[in-house]
């Protein structure tokens, strides 16, 4: 271990931490991303108490906070987030409410559908959307590339479940999967939005599973398919709407890796030389990949409930305590990172990832239901489309690129807007 991580350590607090104010929801709203980790840094601890919308919280960072809480008996999804940021994210009867072995019988589902080869034909159909998105890009003076990496990325996998869009569709689609997104974390008129869109999404695709299951619509195998044919661990088929939530839980996700593809944009800009080694592809491509996911913040944390009671950090969790698990921090822990503040994909060729230090898509195994099913599709689809936005000619107008990452917002600052776009 490096000495400038060695002697970079909590303490271990004796007692739990507590933030002095009633409620800390404002503290949190203005500090974003940074807020879990700034509090542990002032305690001197990789746990504390707080209060945010007026319930008890337990926030905890760090390699071995992650280490309990990916146990997968310790905590349950289930009343973790506000309910209006749940229905857009899973929704009821999705296999992140669940647990124990319903859970991991729904998940074998999902790692069904990632398979090498089925990840190669994701990544050649966002490669083809691609390109032909830039044809067209060329013909426009400027193109806002958070708003394109959604068509290209709703085209792409809804062919890739069985269900290609036509261009009229294609548009229409991904207004709502970026509603649902971007509302995820907000509240008032952009959450009321997001949730507009997707009754007409869920609406859509219970329409379509009713299809499939009556002969009415013929689809090739693939995550629509698969979904609607699917039975649960009690040999019963999911319910309509169940499973129309799952497969918006496969199509969603896979359109919202517009923000690293936004993202992978910023580090270029950046760090212009990253563009030969993305051309070079191989280990170099995966380091650059990973080193978005680690560097650029998706989602500042993730919510659990205590399911059992167990003991770590000096601290006595209680059945249906209330956890907040800092994704952000710990991706940015010192501990575990060299020069963490600085973007650095030659750092994964020294540094090792464990199961436990890398927890964009959670912690460790993906197998045994800790780590979330698309991390392969992320992985994959940034590096194909990072490859290709390196190989796309354009030039960056006059515009605000700075992006504070302890304060970033839901949507990317500006989208990222290009000029002169040309097809490589």
């Amino acid at each position: 271990m490096p000495a400038a991580i060695a002697t970079h350590r909590f303490r271990k607090a004796r007692t739990l931490p507590r933030e002095p104010a009633p409620d800390s929801t404002l503290a949190l709203l203005r500090e974003g991303y940074g807020f879990i980790r700034n509090r542990c840094r002032e305690h001197g601890s990789d746990l504390f108490a707080a209060r945010l919308l007026l319930s008890p919280v337990i926030c905890m960072s760090g390699a071995e906070a992650a280490r309990h809480f990916y146990d997968g008996h310790r905590f349950t999804r289930r009343h973790a987030l506000p309910p209006t940021s749940f229905a857009l994210i899973q929704d009821h009867g999705s296999v992140m409410v669940m647990d124990g072995a319903a859970h991991l019988a729904r998940k074998a589902m999902f790692l069904s559908l990632v398979g090498e080869e089925a990840l190669q034909r994701l990544a050649g159909l966002a490669e083809r959307h691609w390109r032909e998105a830039v044809s067209g890009w060329a013909r426009k003076d400027t193109v806002v590339l958070l708003d394109e990496a959604h068509r290209v990325l709703t085209a792409a996998v809804c062919e890739w479940v069985g269900l290609p869009l036509g261009p009229t569709e294609v548009d229409a689609r991904a207004r709502e999967f970026a509603a649902m997104i971007d509302g995820t974390g907000a509240v008032g008129p952009r959450n009321w939005r997001g949730h507009l869109y997707r009754a007409r999404t869920e609406r859509w695709v219970r329409k379509v599973i009713d299809e499939i299951r009556s002969g009415r619509r013929d689809v090739p195998p693939g995550a629509a398919r698969t979904i609607a044919e699917h039975r649960d661990a009690d040999g019963q088929r999911l319910d309509r709407t169940v499973a129309g939530v799952e497969l918006i839980n496969v199509l969603r996700p896979t359109v919202a890796n517009a923000r690293y593809i936004v993202f992978a944009a910023m580090a270029l800009h950046d760090h212009p030389h990253q563009r030969a080694a993305l051309a070079d592809g191989g280990e170099a491509a995966e380091r650059f990949t990973d080193e978005v996911r680690r560097f650029y913040p998706f989602i500042p944390f993730i919510g659990g409930r205590v399911r059992a009671p167990f003991r770590f950090g000096g601290h006595d969790f209680r059945e249906g305590e209330w956890v907040l698990m800092d994704l952000y921090g710990t991706n940015r822990d010192p501990r575990l990172w060299h020069e963490p503040e600085r973007f650095d994909p030659d750092r994964f060729a020294r540094e090792t990832i464990d199961p436990f230090n890398m927890v964009s898509h959670g912690a460790g195994s993906a197998r045994d239901g800790h780590r979330c099913p698309g991390e392969g599709i992320t992985r994959i689809l940034v590096r194909t489309l990072s490859r290709q936005l390196a190989a796309t000619r354009y030039t960056v107008p006059p515009q605000d690129l700075t992006l504070d990452l302890a304060h970033v917002p839901a949507r990317p600052r500006s989208g990222f807007v290009m000029r002169a776009v040309h097809a490589p």
